[in-house]
C-alpha cells in the first residue's frame, strides 16, 4: 500500500466553506454527509502530480469520520475538514448532544446508529480516517463498544480504519467530566453545574458512572489498532493528562503506533487556533505516514 503524500499546506490561513463542487445531505439527525465530487474537467491542484487525471468512484473514496465537539456548527467544523474534501475524501460529520453523555443509554443507541451508517451500502468497505474532538471521542467510544461487544460481526469495520486522531479528548475522573459540562454548558455557573452533575452521577450511578467506566475500559483496549495521534495540553481542565498518557502507553504496549503532541498551555478543542504551525506540521506528518492508497488518485 502507498502512503498519503503531499499533505503540505493542509490548512490554509482562512477556511473557505464547501462550494458548489461538493454536495451535502443529512443522513439522520446529527449525521451529515459531505461528498467530494469535483468535475473531472477541473484543473488539478498545483501540488498534484501531473500524471493524476481522474477521481475514483464514490464507492472507493476514503471517508473522514469527523466527530465534532459539543455544539459545533457544521460551518465551524468544516474549517477542520474542508481541505479533506478538496483532497478527494468524503466526510461524514457526526454531531453529539449533551443528552448522549448525560444518559449513556442514548449515547450507546446513537453510537449504534453511526455504526449502521458506516456499515451500510454507501460506506461499507471504504477506508476510514477517524477525527474525534472532545465529546466526539466519547461518541466514537460508544461506536467501539458495539464493535467490542459483538466481535466477529463488526471486525471488518475496525480493520477499515487506517488512522485515528483525538483532539482534546475528555479523560480522567467523573470530576473532569463534570467540570467539562460546567465549562461547556454554563461557564458563569460552572461550580453549580459541576456540583449538580456530580450529584446526578451519584444518584444514577449504575446508569451513568458505571457505564462511563466500562466505556473507558473499551477505549483502553480499543479494537482499532491503526496508527493514532493525540493532541492535548497540560492546562486542559477537561483532561487528566496523566490518565491520557497512561492510555497512550497501554496502546503502545499493545503494538499500536501512537504519536502525540502536548502543550503546556492551550485551549480545549482549539489547539489548531492556539498553535497553528505546530498543529499543522504534526498532523501533516501523521497523515503522510498513513496507508491510504486511494488518495493517490485524488491529490
Amino acid at each position: 500500500m502507498g502512503n498519503l503524500p503531499l499533505f503540505s499546506g493542509l490548512f490554509a490561513a482562512d477556511f473557505p466553506q464547501p462550494d458548489s463542487r461538493f454536495s451535502s445531505r443529512t443522513i439522520s439527525k446529527g449525521i451529515i454527509y459531505f461528498q467530494s465530487s469535483p468535475p473531472t474537467s477541473d484543473p488539478l491542484p498545483a501540488s498534484s502530480p501531473s500524471h493524476v487525471q481522474s477521481q475514483p468512484s464514490s464507492s472507493s473514496r476514503p471517508v473522514l469520520l469527523f466527530l465534532s465537539w459539543l455544539g459545533a456548527h457544521p460551518a465551524a467544523a468544516s474549517k477542520y475538514f474542508h481541505t479533506y474534501l478538496e483532497r478527494g475524501m468524503d466526510v461524514l460529520l457526526v454531531q453529539s448532544s449533551v443528552l448522549h453523555f448525560l444518559w449513556p443509554r442514548w449515547g450507546l443507541d446513537y453510537g449504534g446508529e453511526v455504526l449502521r451508517v458506516l456499515e451500510g451500502p454507501e460506506f461499507s468497505g471504504r477506508p476510514l480516517l477517524i477525527y474525534a474532538s472532545s465529546i466526539g471521542g466519547y461518541t466514537f467510544t460508544q461506536v467501539l463498544t458495539h464493535v467490542a461487544h459483538r466481535r466477529g460481526e463488526h471486525d471488518a469495520l475496525a480493520r477499515r480504519v487506517v488512522g485515528h486522531i483525538y483532539d482534546s479528548l475528555v479523560a480522567g475522573t467523573l470530576e473532569h467530566m463534570a467540570t467539562g459540562l460546567g465549562k461547556t454548558l454554563a461557564p458563569r455557573l460552572e461550580r453549580v453545574v459541576k456540583s449538580t452533575a456530580m450529584f446526578y452521577f451519584w444518584l444514577f450511578k449504575s446508569s451513568t458512572a458505571d457505564v462511563y467506566l466500562r466505556a473507558i475500559q473499551v477505549f483502553d483496549s480499543s479494537p482499532v489498532t491503526a496508527p493514532a495521534l493525540f493532541f492535548f495540553s497540560e492546562d486542559d481542565a477537561l483532561c487528566d493528562t496523566a490518565a491520557l498518557e497512561r492510555t497512550v502507553e497501554r496502546w503502545r504496549r499493545r503494538g499500536v503506533a501512537v504519536q502525540s503532541r502536548k502543550w503546556e498551555r492551550s485551549k480545549h478543542a482549539a489547539h489548531m487556533r492556539c498553535h497553528p504551525e505546530e498543529y499543522r506540521s504534526t498532523l501533516e506528518s501523521f497523515l503522510n505516514s498513513l496507508p491510504l492508497t486511494p488518495i493517490h488518485a485524488l491529490i
